[in-house]
């Protein structure tokens, strides 16, 4: 007879009071039972979503990476990885672990397909809490900007002029206004001025008083200099990777490969093996494994661990319902980089 079976077959009242050791035997079941469960669920974490590879310290499955980027990288059911910010979620180009950056694409931006027809465009933020900023390699072109509000001139001229307020102006004359990538001439009559805002409130008073912007980024392409670099649109988001003597015994192939993760619920270190997951690395067999109480990483369920569960809540009825009857007795907003 299954543990299942025998959990919800009815017997005589005098047969339902177990003895101590059936108690302490059950107990048993259901704790291995709870730890295969939690096994096939740790043990999994995707290492890619469509073709962008997610590397550490990077996860799209809670408990995996590190716990500064926890919840920001979702991978949708089609396959495309989208980054999370407090203001939306915006497809993912690229991620480059090397030179750690992600490429990012908001629709909303203004593109050569637009021409003179500016949409209305939403805020983009980053929140530094994740260890998220910015990149200086990115540029905001502004497009049709009121010249009563905005100071727009050729930055050159200007700021030979007047030198102290050469961070205010727009510049009108700027090579990527005059050479749009992709469609130089995509304008019409529209005007343009490249601006890279230095404070928040800078850069909401400057989509107050324009029609659109659009992000432009540089793209190393190895070449030499001065042609190792082409513009692409887009907005380059560098990040942090936050490297642990824990996370590198953990990875190191001589002490078994683990993945790096975190307890879901208290955000510790812990090194995610195939068959449990340890505090230090997968092949120190001097320190139990971290048992019971591992995170669980959400979305991996599969329907043999979903019966698991069925049969473990089952069973935790039961066991309560023995002990009330015959006790056992055997012995993880920071507004400082927001962008709009």
């Amino acid at each position: 007879m299954s543990l299942m079976d025998s959990l919800f077959t009815h017997r005589p009242l005098s047969e339902t009071r177990p003895s101590t050791c059936s108690s302490f035997f059950l107990t048993i079941q259901l704790t291995l039972l709870f730890l295969i469960l939690t096994t096939v669920q740790a043990s999994h974490c995707r290492t890619s979503c469509g073709n962008i590879p997610i590397n550490y310290p990077f996860g799209i499955d809670d408990g995996c990476g590190s716990p500064y980027y926890r919840h920001i990288l979702v991978c949708s059911e089609s396959g495309n990885l989208e980054l999370r910010t407090p203001s939306g979620k915006y497809p993912v180009l690229s991620i480059s672990y090397s030179d750690p950056h992600v490429l990012v694409t908001d629709p909303f931006m203004w593109n050569c397909q637009d021409g003179d027809n500016f949409r209305p465009t939403r805020p983009f933020s980053l929140d530094t809490s994740t260890h998220f900023s910015l990149s200086p390699q990115n540029e905001y072109l502004f497009f049709n900007c009121s010249e009563d509000d905005v100071i727009i001139q050729p930055k050159p001229i200007f700021c030979e002029h007047f030198p102290e307020r050469c961070d205010s102006s727009c510049d009108s004359a700027s090579y990527l206004c005059r050479h749009l990538p992709k469609c130089p001439s995509a304008l019409g009559g529209g005007s343009c001025c490249s601006y890279y805002p230095k404070a928040t409130e800078s850069l909401r008073l400057m989509l107050k008083y324009c029609a659109s912007f659009t992000s432009v980024y540089w793209k190393n392409i190895g070449e030499p200099q001065p042609y190792d670099q082409v513009a692409e649109y887009g907005i380059r988001v560098d990040f942090d990777i936050p490297v642990t003597t824990r996370c590198l015994l953990c990875q190191d192939t001589l002490k078994g490969g683990g993945t790096c993760g975190f307890d879901t619920h208290t955000q510790s270190f812990l090194c995610l093996c195939e068959k449990r997951n340890a505090t230090t690395y997968c092949k120190d067999h001097g320190l139990s494994g971290h048992g019971g109480r591992v995170g669980v990483i959400a979305g991996t369920v599969s329907a043999v661990s979903a019966a698991g569960a069925l049969g473990v809540g089952a069973g935790v009825w039961y066991l309560r319902k023995v002990r009330a009857k015959a006790p056992v007795t055997c012995g993880v907003q920071s507004n400082e980089n927001r962008l709009f």
